[in-house]
């Protein structure tokens, strides 16, 4: 069972992208779930994350510009991207967990699943 990114790439700054994530293995049903990324030499950190119960909480930097989603039925989760700019440049990582109902956590250690991540390049 696990995670599987999708809809990164290379986009202009201003430019728009979607990444999926879906699952392998298991039902998103009750489980929280979480956009990471790492930058080349940074740590991994939250980005937008969403909880069983529906809260979202975002990282203050996309705050107003990034989306996130879950389609249950589909076990499919969504990070909608736009107004991108160069400085989030970064391998995306999507991570599921079965957290305290309602709960967020900002530490990707604490997700049981996480998948390969997708590459997201915003670049003129």
């Amino acid at each position: 069972a696990g995670l599987v990114e999708s809809g990164g790439g290379l986009v202009q700054p201003g430019g728009s992208l979607t990444l999926s994530c879906a699952t392998s293995g298991f039902s998103l049903d009750g489980y929280a779930i979480g956009w990471f990324r790492q930058a080349p030499g940074k740590e991994r950190e939250a980005v937008s994350l969403i909880s069983s119960d529906g809260g979202i909480d975002h990282d203050d930097s996309v705050k107003n510009r990034f989306i996130i989603w879950r389609d249950t039925p589909k076990n499919t989760a969504y990070l909608q991207m736009n107004l991108l700019k160069p400085e989030v440049t970064a391998r995306y990582f999507c991570v599921a967990g079965t957290l305290p109902y309602g709960s967020l956590r900002i530490y990707w250690t604490d997700y049981g699943y996480w998948g390969q991540g997708t590459e997201v390049t915003v670049s003129p």
